[in-house]
């Protein structure tokens, strides 16, 4: 039976809290602990297997009084007096989150098994609950009622049990329903579950001094008490197996219970009050913390009851009790240092070939020089003994052995036959075989070993033990061959012997033949005989060797502590010096793999050799394959450096840089992220941070990364680095281009868009917020890095493919929504809305097509305010223009229609839609169910022949002018008579939806008379242009001005063509002209003066016309049988002319004559100057009116008008002869005032003069006012 004894003396105590340690806990990996102190308000976490402090964790300002770590180990969180719970990395120890969780001080805390919730209870009375990925509350606090003390979880995560001053509360963890209450003691302060959930002790805080065991099935209580504290129980733990329950107590001791009988079983006995307490994860050891500032850490009942044993004297328990638990786990060093202590006890001979083999030297100092190597002092204490005692055969056996291993054979034969004469043993005839086969008589040796085996007493263990030593004993003979058979032998012959042991030997003497193959320079030799030894390693080598087969170390000196590691680094040198460097890097990291911390530490320097050794040739080869864009073989050749830990920042950086080029962007960054964590001043890893995190499309990160980068080189102390920055741009230069981009772009786009992949209409305010936050602007903006980006037309191209957008073009219907009706709401959620259905099948065919911007004149204008509605209708052709697509929807064409549907639709009626159809580049035609018209699925229906055949025969303008039309003043008249058939809903809008069309800007102001409209629309295009062009038409005169008409319609007439003269009649009337001098130099005269005369102007409604001007002498009433009015006028120079007009221009009375003086007029036309044409193919303003009577440059004669271009003489007789020709006259009335007006517009009047000869004569030219 186990004895309770207080056991004072910790197995160690881990040192650094400055006050006492009222909190631990340990980590599910079975390395680390965590632990919280007093005064010096922080945690600790600390490696187990060292003691050393890895991480001082500061953030409270006040006791931390509770602890726990998560089930997964990635959290922890800790509580302090003031209500302040701090949540930290499981690994790293940094702050995640700092909360005030309650007004009063943290008592306990606890995660849900799954991790998902951490519960938190104070003494402010209540206990709540906490998600740990928001680290928001869920649901309400549980109000208790009193002090909370403590807070578990049951092992399922199903209940929640709270103690509180006055009793238990069971609470269903998803519900929080309460299941029950018990307990009605005061200061219930601990609570713990077993691993099966079927208790829940407590702990009592008042007097008692007792735990309680609950049955959670029934609440009801098991047994009585457990009684043995003499002071309040502070701490709790139970076991991971649920058999054996720790508590500290204030009384300073640590007591462990047996739970299946509530007996004490073990009583631990510090200094000071103990305040805390848990088990390992492997249950073999329990920590304890308290007043002391210290951790303790001791042994559990197996270890304990082994203690009870040894300290009686049984030692056959005590080793029984300790191989158990060696067996239980072999990586537990206690077990095995416990059970050397009772292997070696003093005064004992204990063979046991599991833990010493033979008691080769006794526990004495000599044994311990042996071991240490120290041959010298163990010879001189053996000779000591030799001398003290001459008839002691062990001494000169062992003196023997001494002399073996300092390579004194002859001694050591002499010795070893004084111990056999003195009285023959196993020991006398083991040192008599090892010093004949150090003098090279193997023979004798082997009979040495022969009649050892003699005094073995037919054990089987010694047997086998001697036969070990025997085979060590030839190898060192080098009879190789000999001592490999009889190691095969022992193995395999032997099935109840240490086959370890004999694993153990081999693996040592391989390494001894490949150490000699090595030092002949026999390395895949020597590799294969190092791989040999590390195969005879299995998972129970990991274990103190040394101590185990201390009898090899005593006998042949053999440094077992560092066999392994000899091995491992041996074969890595091997290898590599056989040129097979994959396998050397293989080979190191299996051995990094292998060993444990310490050992890391030991062979530091050898590892720091050996992988630059290895790393350069990788090196050389990564840099050789990052070159040559090998990325894959780059990539293999840098992670085999990294893999061998030898990797600096350069490393990475190049590792980076080849995944990079294979876009593999998480690794990459992983890669760049490492260069800068070991060379944080460096602007390269930042660099390739930066690359990394754009091309995983985490532009923010990127940008961030980029900023950083900039700041290294500015701050960078080499002058040549600090250069590079000057190829950079900072961000904000980067928005800044963006943002005019932007700007420009917009210029030519509606105020208001609709977005049709949310269904909001967006403001210009909106619509760029929208792109900011978009993926494209974060992937430009992060892009945007060198100031070459900004000379590129990438940001260009960018923003316009982002603002791409699409213009309706549609015929009003009855009912149309409008912008009210569609403010902050998305349009495609909108019904029972009159004309929603067109809106959102316009919005859904545009999102299809992949644009995100749509824009449809009823709703997107907010006519209310004029100063919109005055730029959209002056930029509404702009709009059109710049338009990625524009959408003609044809209500009234069904679908499935024939060919000839669109010329017959309303659509092409409509003023507005003449714009709409030819400022756009791009255009689709949709028929009333929104299906392709004809089906024809192009991409732009401008390419499409049968279309445009159809729109050319329905408006009567050329397919040509249709698709390639551009705004301007060319061809006014042309222009105004393919408007002139189309009608508006406002009369205003007749004009105002021509203002695109020439380019022209007016103010919009709607409530004037539409013949105002008009005229101000006309009188633009001649003050800007001189095309009087426009002042040919027919029809009734304006009252704007008697030289436009009242009516666009006035121009559906084209110009009337008169007859011309062939070339070579001009050539003959200029050759009759030619001889006389007069008439040319008249003509040169006139020509000059016509060069020199302005062209027409508007000024207040009024024109200022230049032309030719002839007197109407007469003007005689003439009768005509219909309702028109016909006049014979005559004229000074003219033919007679007789006008028919319908309305009468002047009152015929007989009592008196009129007085009404009248004129004849040529309005003056630059292109009878017939001056070179010096336009460019862009844009351009007219010139003049064309009159029909010009010739044209088709004409087969237009050679040898070009021919006399550059004759003066020629020019002006040729101006001559075509003013001679018949033209189109305008008749007008002298006004009062002295101005004029045009009159008799509703006709042509075809004037001419009577003889070309006479022409320079009756060139009057004056500059006309025209009301």
């Amino acid at each position: 039976m186990s004895h309770i004894i207080p056991i004072a003396t910790p197995l160690r105590k881990f040192k650094g809290h400055e006050k006492g340690v009222p909190a631990i806990a340990v980590f599910p990996n079975k390395r680390w602990m965590v632990t919280g102190s007093y005064d010096d308000n922080t945690l600790f976490m600390w490696e187990l297997k060292t003691g050393v402090v890895l991480k001082k964790m500061e953030g409270h300002d006040n006791v931390v009084q509770a602890l726990v770590v998560s089930r997964d180990g990635q959290l922890i969180a800790s509580g302090d007096e003031r209500g302040v719970l701090i949540v930290w990395h499981g690994e790293t120890g940094e702050s995640l989150t700092k909360i005030e969780a309650h007004s009063n001080s943290i008592s306990s805390l606890d995660f849900s098994p799954d991790g998902t919730v951490l519960a938190t209870g104070s003494y402010n009375k209540m206990m709540k609950l906490w998600n740990t990925k928001t680290w928001q509350h869920e649901g309400d606090p549980i109000k208790c009622g009193a002090y909370v003390r403590c807070v578990r979880y049951s092992p399922s995560g199903e209940l929640l049990a709270i103690a509180t001053n006055y009793n238990i509360e069971i609470y269903n963890s998803s519900t929080r329903k309460r299941v029950a209450i018990f307990g009605n003691t005061s200061y219930n302060s601990l609570l713990a579950w077993t691993p099966d959930g079927t208790r829940l002790l407590t702990g009592s805080y008042n007097s008692d001094h007792t735990i309680l065991e609950w049955n959670t099935t029934t609440w009801k209580q098991v047994g009585d008490p457990w009684t043995g504290h003499t002071g309040r129980i502070n701490a709790i733990a139970i076991h991971p197996a649920g058999t054996l329950v720790a508590s500290a107590s204030a009384d300073s001791h640590v007591r462990l219970w047996r739970l299946s009988d509530r007996r004490t079983i073990a009583v631990f006995k510090d200094l000071s009050s103990m305040e805390c307490v848990t088990f390992s994860v492997d249950g073999n050891h329990i920590l304890s913390g308290g007043g002391d500032k210290m951790i303790s850490e001791w042994a559990t009942i197996a270890i304990t009851t082994a203690r009870d044993a040894y300290i009686d004297g049984d030692s056959s328990t005590d080793e029984e009790l300790l191989t158990q638990d060696i067996n239980t786990d072999g990586n537990n060093h206690t077990p095995y240092a416990h059970r050397s202590k009772a292997c070696f006890r003093p005064g004992l001979i204990y063979i046991t070939i599991r833990a010493c083999f033979l008691q080769i030297l006794a526990i004495t100092t000599s044994r311990i020089a042996c071991v240490n190597g120290d041959l010298s002092t163990a010879e001189e204490l053996l000779t000591q003994d030799i001398n003290t005692n001459p008839n002691n055969h062990n001494s000169y056996a062992y003196r023997s052995f001494v002399m073996a291993r300092k390579h004194d054979w002859d001694h050591a034969l002499r010795d070893a036959i004084n111990s056999i004469n003195i009285e023959p043993s196993l020991t006398g005839y083991i040192s008599k075989g090892i010093a004949l086969c150090g003098t090279g008589r193997v023979p004798d040796a082997r009979a040495a070993f022969d009649v050892a085996s003699m005094y073995t007493n037919q054990d089987s263990e010694n047997l086998h033990f001697l036969l070990l030593i025997k085979a060590i004993t030839l190898f060192n003979a080098d009879q190789y061959d000999e001592a490999n058979l009889l190691l095969k032998e022992l193995t395999t012959g032997c099935p109840n012997a240490d086959t370890r042991a004999c694993r153990i030997v081999e693996a040592y003497l391989r390494v001894q033949l490949g150490l000699e193959a090595l030092d002949g320079a026999r390395h895949d030799e020597a590799a294969v005989h190092f791989t040999a030894a590390l195969d005879c390693r299995d998972s129970s080598s990991k274990s103190d060797i040394h101590e185990i087969y201390e009898d090899l170390v005593v006998l042949f000196g053999w440094d077992l502590k560092s066999l392994w590691l000899t091995a491992h680094q041996k074969r890595c040198d091997a290898l590599l010096l056989a040129g097979k460097l994959q396998d050397a890097v293989r080979s190191y990291r299996y051995m990094m793999d292998s060993i444990d911390e310490t050992t890391r530490a030991i062979c530091l320097e050898w590892s720091n050799a050996f992988t630059k050794k290895c790393s350069a040739p990788f090196l050389i080869g990564g840099d050789a394959a990052l070159a040559a864009s090998d990325f894959d073989r780059a990539i293999d050749l840098y992670s085999a450096v990294i893999d061998l830990d030898s990797a600096s920042d350069v490393v990475f950086a190049k590792c980076s840089q080849a995944k990079l080029g294979n876009r593999l962007w998480e690794e990459a960054l992983l890669d760049a992220q490492k260069a800068t964590e070991l060379n944080p001043s460096s602007h390269v890893g930042y660099e390739l941070t930066y690359t990394a995190l754009h091309g995983a499309q985490r532009y923010d990160e990127a940008i961030e990364a980029f900023k950083i980068m900039l700041s290294k080189l500015d701050d960078s102390p080499d002058a040549q680095i600090r250069d590079l920055r000057q190829q950079y741009v900072c961000p904000s230069e980067a928005e800044d281009a963006i943002q005019r981009a932007v700007w420009l772009k917009l210029e030519y786009a509606p105020l208001r868009l609709l977005n049709t992949f949310t269904g909001i209409l967006c403001d210009r305010a909106a619509q760029i917020y929208a792109f900011k936050t978009s993926a494209e602007y974060k992937e430009l903006l992060a892009s945007t890095t060198k100031h070459s980006d900004l000379q590129m037309d990438r940001i260009k191209k960018v923003v316009a493919a982002y603002f791409r957008c699409v213009l309706l073009s549609h015929r009003w219907e009855e009912t149309e929504v409008l912008l009210h009706d569609i403010q902050d709401t998305d349009v495609r959620e909108l019904k029972q809305l009159g004309g929603i259905a067109k809106l959102q099948s316009f919005c859904k065919v545009a999102c299809d097509a992949g644009h995100r911007w749509a824009w449809m004149d009823t709703c997107c204008i907010d006519k209310r305010s004029n100063t919109e509605l005055q730029e959209s209708v002056n930029s509404m052709f702009v709009w059109y223009r710049h338009s990625a697509l524009t959408i003609v929807y044809l209500s009234d064409v069904p679908s499935s229609s024939e060919p000839g549907a669109l010329a017959s639709s309303v659509w092409n009626k409509r003023g507005w839609t003449f714009q709409e159809f030819v400022a756009p580049k791009v255009v689709l035609f949709y028929q009333k169910d929104w299906s392709l018209y004809l089906n024809d699925r192009s991409s732009n229906h401008k390419e499409s022949t049968a279309i445009m055949k159809e729109l050319e025969d329905a408006t009567g303008i050329d397919a040509r002018a249709l698709i390639s039309f551009r705004p301007g003043m060319s061809d006014a008249r042309q222009r105004l008579q393919w408007a002139s058939s189309r009608v508006t809903t406002l009369q205003e809008d007749v004009a105002y939806s021509l203002f695109g069309i020439f380019s022209i800007h007016l103010p919009v102001i709607y409530g004037e008379k539409k013949q105002n409209a008009l005229g101000r629309l006309l009188q633009e295009i001649v003050a800007r242009s001189g095309d009087i062009t426009v002042l040919d038409w027919i029809g009734q005169p304006s009252e704007f001005n008697s030289c436009l008409p009242a009516y666009i319609t006035s121009y559906t007439t084209p110009p009337r063509s008169l007859p011309s003269l062939f070339e070579d009649q001009i050539q003959k009337t200029i050759s009759s002209l030619r001889e006389n001098p007069m008439v040319v130099d008249l003509a040169l005269e006139h020509y000059d003066r016509l060069d020199n005369t302005s062209a027409a102007r508007f000024a207040n409604c009024r024109l200022h016309l230049p032309c030719m001007t002839f007197r109407v002498t007469q003007v005689g009433l003439s009768y005509s049988t219909s309702q028109e009015t016909r006049y014979e006028v005559k004229a000074d120079g003219l033919c007679d002319l007789l006008i028919t007009t319908q309305k009468p221009i002047v009152q015929f009375l007989r009592t008196r004559p009129t007085q009404q003086t009248f004129m004849l007029v040529r309005p003056w036309d630059r292109s009878l100057l017939e001056l070179p044409d010096l336009q460019d193919d862009t844009e351009s303003e007219g010139d003049g009116w064309m009159p029909l009577s010009s010739p044209s440059d088709s004409s087969p004669s237009h050679s040898v008008v070009n021919q006399e271009v550059n004759d003066p003489d020629s020019r002006a007789l040729r101006l001559v002869v075509r003013l001679g020709q018949p033209f189109s006259a305008f008749l007008l009335a002298r006004q009062r005032g002295g101005e004029y007006k045009r009159v008799a517009s509703d006709r042509d009047i075809i004037a001419q003069v009577k003889d070309a000869a006479s022409v320079p004569d009756l060139m009057d030219i004056k500059t006309i006012e025209i009301l």
